[in-house]
């Protein structure tokens, strides 16, 4: 029997590594649309995207995918949290080039 239950443990191990690993991909996904959106909004590169989101997710101790789930939907809805809102207005006027229009939430 203390094999077959070595099988069982081993196997739920196994599935719940999978469960984390699809959670990861769909995570990655999302970071990578809010990526896009910061790059569109901002006139930004990829790299300082990424940084804006991970500066927003820091400033306002969010978890960066729940930062990027509301960055995706901002442009569908019109609306970011107050605190995620004004973090990223900051960040973004941080790296915007002086010449262009500040983007408004």
């Amino acid at each position: 029997m203390p094999e077959h239950e070595d099988q069982h443990r081993t196997i739920l191990a196994l599935q719940e590594e999978i469960q984390q690993l699809k959670q990861a991909v769909v995570s990655h996904a999302v970071v990578d649309q809010a990526i896009g959106v910061v790059i569109a909004r901002g006139r930004l590169p990829p790299e300082a995207a990424w940084a804006v989101l991970k500066e927003v997710s820091q400033h306002t101790n969010t978890k960066l995918r729940d930062v990027a789930e509301h960055v995706v939907q901002w442009p569908h809805c019109g609306w970011l949290p107050p605190e995620i809102g004004r973090a990223l207005r900051t960040a973004l006027e941080r790296r915007t080039c002086p010449s262009g229009p500040a983007p408004h939430q």
